[in-house]
C-alpha cells in the first residue's frame, strides 16, 4: 500500500517504515472534534502526529476529494463530501428516515429532547436529536457518543447487547457520568435485567438541573434491537411511566416499519 515516504518497496509488502496513506488520512480527519472544528495546518499536524509536509500533502488530497474544506483564513474543516457518504449508512440515515415522523410527534407533544441512538461497541452514537425551543440545554449532538452505563439510550442498548459486550464493560470499574460515582456491577446487572423485562429504561441524571431519560428499544427485521429511542426532560416535570407508554408506542411504530423494509 502506498505511503508518503519514499521508502524502498518490495512487491506485495508494505514499506519497512511509515503508516499507510489511508491510516494517515484517517488520523487527519480524527484530529477534528466538537471543540476543534477548524484547524490550521500546524494544529492539524500536531493533533494527528504527522509531519507538516506530509500533512499538507494529505490535506490537499482530501481537499480535492471533498473530505476537507479550507476557509479564507487558511484553516481546514470537515468537508460536505463526508456528510454525503455518511448519509448512506443504514444504521444512521436509513434508520433516521424511518424514525423522524415518530420523533417529530414525540417532540411536538413533550417539547423536550427526543433522541435516537445506536450501539457502537461499548458506547452509543446519537444519529438524530430533536429539541423543543424551551428544552433544558444539553451537550448531546448528532454523531456524538453517549456512555452505555449513564444514559437511558445506553441502558437499553447495553441491556440487549450480547453478553460478551456487557461483561467487557463491567469487567473494569464503571463510573457514572458526570459525577464519577463508581457503579456496583451487580446493581447494574439487575437494572439491565429489568430493562429487558419491561422493555423500558428510566434513567435519572443527577446534576444542578436533574434530568430524566425515558428510553425504549427499536427492533429490526430479525427481532434484534438495532436502536433506542428516548425523551430527555427535567425531573421536576417528568411523569416517567406515563411518558414511557408514549415512547414505547413510538418505538414500536418504528420497529414495524423497519421490519416491513
Amino acid at each position: 500500500m502506498e505511503t508518503d515516504d519514499a521508502a524502498p518497496r518490495r512487491r506485495g509488502r508494505r514499506p519497512a517504515q511509515g503508516e499507510p496513506v489511508v491510516d494517515r488520512a484517517l488520523a487527519l480527519l480524527a484530529a477534528f472534534d466538537e471543540g476543534r472544528r477548524r484547524l490550521t495546518l500546524g494544529e492539524l499536524s500536531r493533533r494527528s502526529g504527522i509531519p507538516a509536509s506530509s500533512t499538507l500533502r494529505l490535506a490537499n488530497r482530501l481537499l480535492r476529494w471533498g473530505a476537507l474544506e479550507r476557509g479564507e483564513d487558511g484553516r481546514f474543516c470537515i468537508g460536505l463530501r463526508l456528510l454525503e457518504v455518511a448519509s448512506l449508512a443504514p444504521r444512521g440515515h436509513g434508520l433516521r428516515q424511518v424514525a423522524l415522523p415518530y420523533m417529530t410527534d414525540l417532540a411536538a407533544v413533550t417539547r423536550e429532547h427526543v433522541l435516537l441512538g445506536v450501539r457502537d461497541g461499548l458506547q452509543a452514537t446519537l444519529v438524530e436529536r430533536l429539541s423543543g425551543h424551551a428544552a433544558t440545554p444539553v451537550q448531546y449532538r448528532i454523531g456524538g457518543h453517549l456512555p452505555l452505563h449513564s444514559t437511558g439510550i445506553g441502558w437499553v442498548l447495553l441491556a440487549f447487547a450480547p453478553a460478551e459486550a456487557q461483561e467487557e464493560l463491567l469487567a473494569t470499574p464503571v463510573r457514572r457520568e458526570p459525577d464519577s460515582v463508581v457503579l456496583d456491577p451487580a446493581a447494574l446487572r439487575r437494572t439491565l435485567a429489568a430493562v429487558r423485562r419491561e422493555r423500558l429504561a428510566i434513567f435519572r441524571r443527577h446534576e444542578a438541573e436533574p434530568l430524566v431519560s425515558v428510553a425504549a428499544p427499536i427492533y429490526g427485521r430479525h427481532d434484534e434491537v438495532v436502536a433506542a429511542l428516548s425523551v430527555l426532560l427535567p425531573e421536576r416535570t417528568a411523569q416517567p411511566r406515563r411518558l414511557g407508554l408514549a415512547v414505547q408506542t413510538a418505538a414500536q411504530g418504528i420497529s414495524r416499519e423497519l421490519r416491513a423494509q
